[in-house]
């Protein structure tokens, strides 16, 4: 079981990659799709889940289209879009 994702930071960095993947493809429709899914997972999931998507998803989605110069803001919805900014405004960009 060489793929078998062990926690769920684990998840939360292989469902980060499939969201960077769509996008790199151009498969918009599916990269907004992850995004409202882990928007789903972040409003009712755990404290533990909520910890992983805005600390590993957001952080990696977020920083991987700024490197590559996209616009986030029509993306992300708005929970997301929230914790996003959280993280600029506590990194002092």
């Amino acid at each position: 079981m060489k793929n078998q994702v062990t926690s769920i930071y684990k998840q939360a960095e292989r469902f980060a990659e499939i969201t960077k993947k769509s996008i790199i493809s151009g498969n918009i429709v599916r990269a907004k799709k992850c995004l409202a899914l882990a928007e789903r997972l972040f409003n009712t999931g755990s404290i533990e889940t909520k910890n992983a998507i805005s600390n590993v998803y957001v952080f990696s989605v977020s920083s991987f289209m700024e490197m590559r110069h996209c616009n986030i803001s029509h993306l992300f919805p708005q929970t997301l879009k929230a914790e996003y900014i959280k993280q600029v405004n506590a990194s002092g960009v």
